[in-house]
């Protein structure tokens, strides 16, 4: 057998003899790349490892993802259930310590950190080429109908769910607050970093809750684990990043909208629950009054039009959307929605994303759709001239269009759209109805009481109500006023409220308004004059007589509506 010392001396013509001369010189140098490291990794008091011949297990490979791996020069070479071994040629990268405590949070492992060559590095990124390609479907928290019960047995209130968060791993942290925040019917969850703690806050009816702190040393696995889940990057903390992950409950899922945002202290997470199950609101359940009902509902029945939905965010505008679309929703209609972001999935609905990074914005999207031939389009939001002026369109050409406006009230959407450039001609016959709307939280149905107003909000009351026109048809009997409230119980964590509904303002464009617009003799005041004649209830109004039926209170009324 031929040795280093032998292919040196002699005088090989052949191809085979000069093959294996460079195969035995490329050992020869792989060795002394490998020696030179070992010394380093005995200078560093680290410990060091070849992996050039070394079997890397691909569960091993796919903890550090390929691009991640590249960027550090950073690879997992061994893992067990509680320890990663990691290797690099610069482990005295300031980086890739910050990198190790994320990998350690987002897997719940301990890692051990060796020195390797550059060859050894480059053998092992060479195998991501092989990996075997693993086809999953959504990445998400899988809650067993045994996890929920035991949680629902051992957190009755907040000051429990504090406790308990305490005392869990963090991989459990994650299930914990998702099951929590899904038993207690939030929308949002947000975990904020402070400069001494971290706070875990729900939003539940519209209002922030804190329910709990967690410690701070546990923040940057919190964060990692958070990260895994929804496909974002864990080495970027400077910048906002956007995510999503799945629930996954026994009969039904919800999907979990992600946004990450750095801040002083670290980087603020806030999570929004979108289950698909508040799709299925009835068009009655919104909790319009039946004579505004029935005046809304013949509108959306129309053909063709626009039916636009008011109010700041947050305010229900798109569930609104939604709720006409699902009353629309049958074989022999086409529906297309265009959308930022999609927040629900419909089924029977077609559904397009705008995304500004590949120039697909609503006017252009709206485009498209109208060559889609499509009976009903809705448009996320009206926010520019080209949108509304191709909306307006569709709306005169056969389509039924639903869209929302950012406006304080319905009164004030007319002079808007008049203002971004509307041709009054165009937007007098095109405009079906205008609602105008606020959330309000409904009254906890086990713990509601009658209560006594003070003399000036009685009188406040009063106020309201008599300047409701008569055309509405509205007979009350001021000597005979009853207000409630909850007193808080274990079912609404004793808030005293339970779930939300809406106070609404709704006026179609009668003749009368039509001639307004067309005559250029429209402003907010001039539309509340035409829509009083026309014997529209105004948002306030409508919540006080919510609030005499005991479906919310006068203090939640007042709250979102002045």
């Amino acid at each position: 057998m031929l040795n280093l010392d032998d292919l040196l001396k002699g005088d090989f013509s052949s191809s085979e003899e000069q093959d294996a001369l460079k195969e035995k010189l490329g050992e020869f140098k792989i060795k002394e790349i490998e020696e030179e490291a070992s010394s380093q990794a005995r200078d560093l008091g680290v410990p060091y490892i070849n992996l050039n011949d070394f079997p890397i297990s691909p569960e091993a490979l796919r903890i550090i993802p390929e691009e991640e791996a590249r960027n550090y020069s950073l690879v997992c070479f061994y893992r067990t259930e509680k320890i990663a071994k990691i290797a690099s040629p610069r482990v005295q990268n300031p980086s890739l310590a910050e990198y190790r405590e994320q990998l350690e949070g987002a897997h719940g492992l301990k890692t051990e950190l060796y020195l390797i060559s550059e060859t050894s590095l480059n053998k092992a990124l060479a195998r991501y080429a092989i990996l075997p390609k693993i086809v999953t479907q959504s990445k998400g928290v899988e809650i067993s109908p045994q996890e929920l019960k035991k949680f629902q047995e051992e957190i009755k209130t907040f000051k429990d769910l504090n406790q308990k968060v305490k005392q869990v791993k963090v991989s459990d942290l994650i299930t914990l607050l998702m099951a929590s925040a899904v038993q207690s019917d939030a929308s949002d969850i947000h975990i904020e970093t402070e400069e001494t703690e971290v706070k875990v806050r729900f939003r539940i009816d519209g209002i922030l809750i804190d329910v709990a702190e967690i410690d701070k040393k546990n923040w940057r696995q919190i964060v990692s684990r958070l990260k895994l889940l929804s496909g974002l990057k864990m080495n970027i903390t400077d910048r906002p990043q956007d995510g999503r992950f799945t629930i996954y409950l026994e009969e039904n899922k919800t999907d979990v909208r992600v946004s990450c945002l750095p801040t002083a202290y670290g980087e603020s997470v806030v999570m929004r629950l979108l289950r698909s199950s508040a799709t299925n609101l009835n068009f009655k359940a919104l909790g319009f009054r039946p004579e505004i009902f029935e005046k809304l509902n013949k509108e959306a029945s129309r053909p063709n039009g626009m039916i636009i939905t008011t109010g700041p965010t947050g305010s229900g505008k798109t569930t609104t959307l939604y709720a006409i679309l699902n009353k629309l929703n049958n074989p022999e209609t086409k529906i297309i929605t265009l959308e930022d972001p999609i927040e629900y999935r419909l089924k029977g609905i077609n559904q397009s994303q705008v995304d500004k990074s590949k120039d697909y914005s609503f006017a252009k999207g709206l485009r498209s759709i109208l060559r889609q031939d499509p009976d009903v389009v809705m448009v996320g939001e009206i926010r520019d001239l080209e949108t509304v002026e191709i909306a307006v369109q569709a709306a005169l050409t056969g389509h039924l269009v639903v869209s929302t406006l950012h406006t304080n009230d319905a009164a004030g959407a007319l002079p808007r759209l008049l203002s971004m450039g509307v041709k009054p001609f165009l937007l007098a016959p095109a405009i079906n109805a205008i609602i105008g709307q606020r959330l309000v939280r409904k009254i906890c149905e086990n713990c509601k009481k009658e209560i006594e107003i003070e003399p000036a909000q009685k009188e406040r009351v009063e106020k309201i109500l008599t300047q409701i026109p008569p055309q509405a048809g509205i007979k009350i009997d001021s000597s005979n006023l009853k207000f409630y409230q909850g007193e808080g119980c274990k079912q609404c964590q004793g808030l005293g409220y339970k779930g939300r509904t809406g106070i609404y303002e709704v006026f179609l464009v009668d003749s009368k308004i039509e001639k307004a617009i067309l005559e250029e003799k429209i402003s907010i005041q001039r539309i509340k004059e035409l829509t009083q004649e026309q014997g529209m209830i105004t948002m306030v109004q409508d919540g006080v007589l919510k609030a005499l039926e005991g479906i919310t209170s006068l203090e939640e009324v007042f709250r979102v509506s002045e």
